[in-house]
C-alpha cells in the first residue's frame, strides 16, 4: 500500500518508498521501483537514466499585461509593462519537467502560423521531443491574454484554445509509442476531454503512471477521468467546482479530497496556493506546507508544480517527497514574472532539492 499510517494521521515530511503503478488494486496500486529508472554505463556500472515523461496538453502564446491592480468589469486602467511568452498548461508542464532534466515528449497541436513555428522552436530549445507536436491549417495557435496584479501577483486569464481544440483521440493514438514508453503521463482539461481520456486509457493499459490535472476549472467530470488517474491534481477553485465543497480550511480540503477518492481517483493532490499542497490517499492525509515567499507573479505556478511532480515521480521519489520538492520549485517560480520564463533552471536550485 501507499505508505500506510494510522488512520487520520496528518504529517508533513514523512519519507516513503517510491511506488510505480500497477492495475490490480487501485487503492494499493503501486509497487516498488520502476526498473526503467536504471540502466548500465558501457563499463557495466549502474547509472540513472533521465526520467521519461510524456505530456499531452495545450500550447499557447501568453500575452501578459501588468498593472497595480486588476480592472473592474467595464473599466480601462493603465498598465505598467507587457511581456509575451510561451504557455499553455501542457507546454508549461513539459518545459518544467525538461528544465529539471527530464526526457520529455509533448503531444499537442499548433496552427500553421508564426506562433506555431515559435512554439515548436521553444520546445526544441529545451530538448523536448516534438514528434507529436502536430500542426494544422484549420485553426490558429492558442493564445492566452493574462492580467497580473503587481501588488499581489494574482492574475486573471482568458484562453483562446484554437488548434488545441483540434487535438483528437486519433492524434493521441499516433503518439502511442511516446505514451507507452514513458514512466509518467500527464494530461489536463485544457484539451477536449475525450482526447485527454484517450491518452489516459493508453497509459493505463501500458501500466504507466498517470497524472490528471483537471484545469481549467469546470463543474462536472465523468467518473472515468477519476478512475484513470493514479494522481488526480486539482487546485482550490477546481476542487470546489468539481465537488461542490469548500476548501477554505485544511479539514475542508481533506473532505473534498476524500470525495475525489470516492469517485475513483487513485490518489489526490490538492494544490492550495500559498498554503502548499494536500496529499489525500485511502490510507492517509498529508499537508505539505509551501515555503513562505513574496509572490511577484503566480502565473504558471500550478504548472511548475505538476511538471516538477511528474519529474520527481519518474525519477523514483516517493509521493510525499515529490510533492514537497514540487512545492519548493513552484514557490521559486512565483518570485519572478512570466510563465515558463519564471521556471527555475537546475543551476538556480539548491543541490539538496535535486539530490537522491
Amino acid at each position: 500500500m501507499l505508505g500506510a499510517t494510522p488512520a487520520g494521521l496528518i504529517y508533513s515530511q514523512q519519507e516513503q518508498p517510491y511506488f510505480a503503478p500497477v492495475m490490480c488494486d487501485r487503492r494499493a496500486a503501486f509497487v516498488q521501483a520502476d526498473p526503467r529508472a536504471t540502466a548500465l554505463h558501457t563499463n557495466g556500472e549502474p547509472a540513472m537514466q533521465r526520467p521519461k515523461i510524456c505530456v499531452v496538453g495545450a500550447s499557447n502564446i501568453d500575452l501578459i499585461s501588468y498593472a497595480p491592480r486588476l480592472p473592474k468589469l467595464g473599466e480601462t486602467i493603465p498598465g505598467t509593462r507587457f511581456q509575451m511568452g510561451f504557455g499553455g498548461k501542457g507546454a508549461n508542464q513539459a518545459v518544467m519537467a525538461a528544465k529539471l532534466g527530464g526526457d520529455v515528449a509533448i503531444v499537442t497541436k499548433v496552427g500553421q502560423d508564426i506562433f506555431g513555428e515559435d512554439t515548436r522552436k521553444n520546445f526544441a530549445k529545451y530538448g523536448i521531443d516534438t514528434t507529436y507536436a502536430f500542426a494544422t491549417a484549420d485553426s490558429f495557435t492558442g493564445v492566452a491574454p493574462i492580467w497580473v496584479e503587481e501588488s499581489s501577483g494574482n492574475n486573471a486569464i482568458i484562453v483562446a484554445l484554437g488548434a488545441n481544440d483540434l487535438l483528437s483521440p486519433a492524434d493521441v493514438g499516433q503518439a502511442r509509442p511516446a505514451l507507452e514508453s514513458a514512466q509518467v503521463v500527464v494530461c489536463q482539461w485544457e484539451l477536449q476531454l475525450d482526447t485527454a481520456l484517450a491518452a489516459l486509457r493508453i497509459a493505463r493499459a501500458a501500466g504507466v503512471m498517470t497524472i490528471f490535472n483537471p484545469a481549467p476549472a469546470r463543474s462536472s467530470l465523468p467518473d472515468e477521468a477519476y478512475t484513470l488517474s493514479d494522481i488526480f491534481c486539482p487546485n482550490e477553485s477546481e476542487t470546489e467546482l468539481l465537488t461542490g465543497m469548500p476548501v477554505a480550511t485544511i479539514d475542508e480540503a481533506a473532505a473534498a479530497g476524500r470525495e475525489c477518492l470516492a469517485r475513483g481517483a487513485g490518489n489526490v493532490i490538492l494544490t492550495l496556493g500559498e498554503r502548499g499542497s494536500l496529499l489525500v490517499t485511502h490510507e492517509q492525509i498529508a499537508h505539505v506546507p509551501a515555503p513562505q515567499v513574496r509572490a511577484v507573479d503566480t502565473t504558471g505556478a500550478g504548472d511548475a508544480f505538476v511538471g516538477s511532480l511528474a519529474y520527481f515521480l519518474a525519477a523514483g521519489k516517493s509521493l510525499t517527497d515529490a510533492v514537497e520538492r514540487a512545492n519548493r520549485i513552484a514557490a521559486v517560480s512565483v518570485q519572478a514574472p512570466g510563465t515558463q520564463s519564471s521556471f527555475p533552471d537546475v543551476a538556480d536550485l539548491p543541490s539538496e532539492l535535486l539530490a537522491g
